[in-house]
């Protein structure tokens, strides 16, 4: 390794800059792989329009890792990234720190990111990341429209909210690309779109009369009722025991929730649920009965009405696994 790249016990520090880059010609992108010490993986980025990259990332790494990048541009950009396996964490220079969990969508904007971005050892990681540059940004969404979301300098995170069916659909495609060379890029575009059009249109919902009176106290609640339910999605709380944990009752945690995730607890628990249970089937082709039971349901049956409700197919379909049966 060179002298910019340190090993210590713990963790393996790296520059951007300096992991190997190469274009892979058959799926016309540029890679990026992880050297054989700090583990296995890579990151594909692919160009599908001016202003619009995509980026796909597969890690494992064999210690705790911190990739050191250093971005100043001279417009804003906007990063999409979903968490579909694994979590990671951006640490800026100026304090800014930024997490990306599994199951969720976290948007962020930037025009300058001096920091590092942190990936646990031994735990494979899945993320797809989106960036846009204002350019583009404004020519789908009206002039001016992004500096009204981004109003100051630095680094900043819009949202962090569970992937929608649409864009874990969408992500998967984008994983698979199922599809002849010849129309790849056509097709990768194509999903691109409808994921960005999935995740990026809460942005855009008209705030209620009432946003005025929820405070940062009162994001912080919701924020943290909705961490209880992404962690304990299995067992969850009631909506009474919740709204006590995180400090309030269960009429004003409803209204948080509606103010800020546009749902119900019981919705959301519903959404990451499905979208936990679509990875697992995906990933590891595992039986129909193991992901129900893994994310709550005591009968199959119910999960897969459930699933089939919330995605439009049989969760045997997503697994392809003949031998599962209900």
């Amino acid at each position: 390794m060179r002298e910019t790249q340190l090993e210590t016990a713990k963790r393996w520090s790296i520059r951007a800059d300096d992991l190997p880059l190469q274009f892979h010609r058959q799926k016309n992108c540029l890679c990026q792989v992880l050297p054989e010490e700090a583990g296995a993986g890579y990151s594909n980025l692919f160009q599908l329009d001016k202003g619009l990259s995509y980026i796909e990332t597969l890690y494992t790494p064999s210690k705790d890792l911190a990739v050191l990048s250093r971005i100043e541009s001279q417009e804003p950009r906007m990063v999409v990234t979903l968490g579909l396996k694994g979590c990671s964490r951006f640490s800026g220079n100026q304090g800014d720190e930024v997490v990306f969990n599994e199951g969720y969508t976290s948007i962020t904007a930037f025009d300058s990111s001096i920091g590092e971005r942190h990936y646990e050892g031994k735990k494979p990681l899945t993320q797809l990341r989106l960036s846009l540059d204002k350019k583009w940004f404004d020519r789908y969404f009206g002039e001016n429209k992004f500096m009204q979301l981004f109003n100051k300098g630095g680094i900043q995170q819009l949202s962090s909210q569970p992937i929608s069916h649409q864009g874990i659909i969408a992500a998967q495609h984008l994983l698979t690309c199922a599809v002849s060379s010849e129309v790849r890029q056509l097709f990768m575009h194509g999903q691109v779109m409808s994921l960005l059009a999935a995740e990026l249109s809460h942005l855009f919902e008209k705030k209620s009369e009432n946003s005025g009176k929820f405070s940062q106290k009162d994001r912080e609640i919701a924020k943290l009722a909705r961490d209880i339910l992404f962690h304990e999605f299995k067992n969850p709380p009631s909506v009474e025991g919740l709204s006590k944990r995180a400090g309030t009752n269960p009429f004003k945690l409803k209204k948080l929730f509606h103010h800020f995730y546009n749902n119900t607890p019981y919705g959301l628990l519903f959404e990451i649920r499905m979208n936990k249970a679509y990875h697992l089937l995906e990933s590891t082709r595992c039986h129909v009965n193991v992901a129900a039971d893994l994310v709550g349901y005591s009968h199959a049956s119910n999960f897969s009405a459930a699933f089939i409700k919330h995605f439009g197919v049989l969760p045997k379909a997503i697994s392809k696994d003949t031998e599962s049966r209900l």
